[in-house]
């Protein structure tokens, strides 16, 4: 559903001044890309580093576009050209775009739910919109729509068909989710966990545990907070939460718990404990931190009164987003673990750790590329995850990207042979060594940052050796 506002409203929202126009009409939906606007929409002229959408006003209002949001005086020619065009102009048009979406989050009282976190937000995201959506009708993030562009974008969806929104916060520098926090107004919020991620940006992990409670400092009074015990930063920040809170806990007491937790190739199962009540749950992703998701999608949904056979049946629906922990059997009897979507230090260690669990008497391989925006941590961070490989279990590593170095020099210095290490560029440069060693039984990891394309090589290893379903 598109908005529907009046100029009025966009000048109200947006503290902005009518350049041209009468004022008096009204867009329907709201674009920043004139390769999706449709006729009728308002076009946001956003700025950034490497463009600049005031290039394209010429070709929003070929498309159709009502009105027009921009941060500089366009040319007078230009404007006099804009017949039944309204322009507004603003001090800054992101900003601008996010007070629009923050007087659209204003006209609805559904319940919102903010996710933020180093490490889980997309799969935690997901598992709680498989409970909280077998039971009502729920908006949630999409795709990579996460940021100071993507958050207002999503909520210009948001409609009188929602009971619910699941939002999911990202950031890179800080202060994003302290605004971010401040457009979605939640009414329940998560931080899964703090871990080293975006350190280029953020420059700790003190700075990371900094912004990401953001989130908790900048929520209502009369908001919920979802706390994970598990994680020491995150107990620190229930410390100074003065307003209500659900908790869960793999390891300490708390509202929402795990126990016997078991994993195979096939997923994990556990005891799930919500207050008095048990509940056997298995779910199509393997291992602990899995686990981690599933018990905050269940605090999420308990902060909504859902109860625990609705927990159980909706996490047990839950289907795995591509390229998170995915398990694909290959035709040769190994197993291809998917992890391609995205890595930091912490979710890499969970996965290493997930492997060591499920492989058995099988070999260990791990296919690894760099991961992205760790700053001047990057050589420490990648000879750390290294030792890690050999701590883990690791018998043979093919590692892509400029510090495969370090991740190499770090694997060797825990036990890894020299010889077992191979540095590729192109995923078929490693398929004759794979196609070698790779036997039944035998478990294989391929996880980096989203630059480093590493779904190409889960794509060229099961097209190389089949899966039991294509054999």
């Amino acid at each position: 559903m598109a908005p529907v506002l009046t100029i009025r409203e966009i000048l109200d929202a947006a503290g902005g001044v009518l350049l041209h126009g009468d004022g008096r009409g009204t867009v329907d939906g709201v674009s920043t890309d004139t390769r999706t606007l449709g006729p009728g929409n308002l076009f946001v002229a956003l700025r950034g580093d490497r463009f600049d959408g005031h290039r394209f006003l010429g070709a929003a209002v070929a498309a159709g576009a009502k009105a027009v949001i921009v941060q500089e005086d366009p040319p007078g020619e230009w404007i006099s050209d804009l017949a039944g065009v309204d322009v507004v102009r603003v001090e800054d048009s992101l900003t601008a775009l996010g007070d629009l979406a923050g007087h659209i989050r204003g006209k609805y009282t559904v319940p919102v739910i903010a996710v933020t976190g180093s490490s889980g937000k997309t799969t935690t995201k997901e598992m709680a919109a498989a409970v909280i959506g077998r039971k009502m009708r729920i908006l949630k993030t999409e795709g990579n729509l996460n940021n100071l562009i993507g958050i207002p974008m999503m909520l210009f969806r948001l409609g009188r068909e929602h009971r619910a929104a699941i939002l999911e916060l990202g950031t890179n520098r800080p202060g994003e989710i302290a605004r971010l926090t401040r457009i979605v107004r939640p009414d329940i919020g998560l931080v899964t966990n703090i871990g080293p991620a975006h350190l280029e940006g953020l420059g700790s992990l003190e700075g990371v545990a900094r912004e990401k409670g953001d989130l908790f400092r900048n929520m209502k009074e009369t908001a919920t907070a979802l706390i994970n015990r598990d994680d020491p930063f995150i107990r620190g920040l229930e410390e100074q939460w003065p307003g209500k809170k659900v908790t869960f806990s793999m390891e300490r007491d708390a509202d929402i718990t795990a126990a016997d937790i078991r994993t195979d190739a096939g997923g994990t199962s556990f005891r799930l404990g919500m207050g008095d009540c048990r509940r056997e749950v298995r779910i199509s992703l393997c291992g602990r931190h899995a686990v981690s998701n599933a018990l905050a999608a269940a605090a999420c949904a308990r902060a909504l009164g859902i109860d625990e056979d609705g927990v159980r049946e909706g996490l047990e629906s839950f289907r795995p987003v591509s390229g998170r922990m995915t398990v694909l059997p290959l035709a040769n009897g190994a197993f291809l673990v998917d992890d391609a979507y995205n890595a930091n230090p912490a979710s890499v260690r969970e996965a290493l750790r997930t492997l060591r669990d499920l492989r058995g008497a099988g070999t260990g391989v791990a296919v690894l590329g760099d991961m992205l925006e760790l700053g001047d941590a990057s050589a420490e961070l990648h000879r750390d995850t290294g030792r890690l490989l050999a701590e883990t279990g690791i018998r043979r590593a093919y590692l892509k990207g400029a510090f495969s170095g370090d991740t190499a020099r770090g694997a060797v210095e825990g036990g890894l042979a020299p010889g077992d290490v191979t540095f590729f560029e192109e995923p078929r440069e490693i398929l004759p060594s794979l196609r070698e060693h790779l036997r039944e039984g035998d478990w294989v990891l391929v996880k980096g940052s989203r630059r480093m394309r590493l779904e190409e090589t889960v794509r060229a290893i099961a097209d190389r050796f089949g899966t039991k379903e294509t054999a």
